[in-house]
């Protein structure tokens, strides 16, 4: 990834980090973005490589095409983009709520849409890019008592298939990455326990979708989840 510019959004912490900092080892020059300022700053003293760090929450319906215009007007360009954002909270099915609901779709499905929107015209005029969507292994298999996480990612599951399609004719592959249990703020917030994956691994996970030798891979959803998705599909 010499020389390549990656964004990656809420990567403060967790996941989003652990793909920054893979990234940024394989010699990307890195934007990062959350909404806390002290932890961001912290993760871009730790990443190796020259790094853009933006104080923004990505979930705001202007964030994405702000944070796009800053990475390019910093580096010149924008080859790779990493879409993350903070889960909602936990609900079973007939307890939602409109306004909840409505956030869940806004930070699991629109944010992701509206950085692909910001970032494709940059990556065409560079003649392709990589994009990886970070969602949820509950794409495949919804998991009991998340309702709002299942309804919104799921969406953004769909949604993404058709966007794989649309895109690889300009040399742009976009696909998804489905992390289970990590040992991550979020999964200890929803109460989990037992094995978790390490967040790092899983950084290098999205590294290899965001580089070269993933070049023919689009409209994917790879699971990262220690062998718990039991569907076939």
């Amino acid at each position: 990834m010499s020389g390549k510019v990656a964004l990656v959004t809420a990567a403060s912490k967790g996941l989003g980090r652990g793909a920054a900092l893979a990234m940024s080892r394989e010699g990307a020059r890195v934007a990062i973005c959350a909404r806390s300022h002290g932890p961001l700053e912290a993760t871009a003293a730790e990443l190796p490589g020259e790094v853009l760090a933006i104080p923004a929450d990505v979930t705001e319906p202007d964030a994405p095409a702000r944070l796009v215009a800053a990475t390019v007007e910093r580096f010149g360009g924008l080859d790779i983009l990493v879409a993350n954002a903070g889960g909602p909270p936990p609900a079973r099915s007939l307890d939602v709520e409109d306004d909840a609901m409505l956030a869940a779709v806004n930070a699991n499905l629109l944010t992701s849409i509206r950085l692909v929107q910001a970032a494709v015209p940059h990556m065409r005029s560079a003649g392709g890019g990589r994009i990886c969507l970070i969602t949820s292994y509950s794409i495949k298999q919804p998991l009991p008592g998340l309702a709002y996480s299942n309804t919104a990612r799921t969406g953004l599951w769909a949604w993404a298939k058709t966007a794989a399609q649309d895109l690889i004719a300009d040399n742009i592959t976009l696909n998804l990455a489905c992390p289970g249990l990590h040992a991550t703020e979020r999964a200890t917030a929803l109460g989990a326990s037992g094995r978790m994956g390490d967040p790092d691994d899983f950084g290098r996970v999205v590294a290899f979708l965001c580089s070269g030798s993933a070049g023919f891979v689009s409209g994917a959803a790879l699971q990262v989840d220690g062998a718990g998705t039991l569907g076939l599909l």
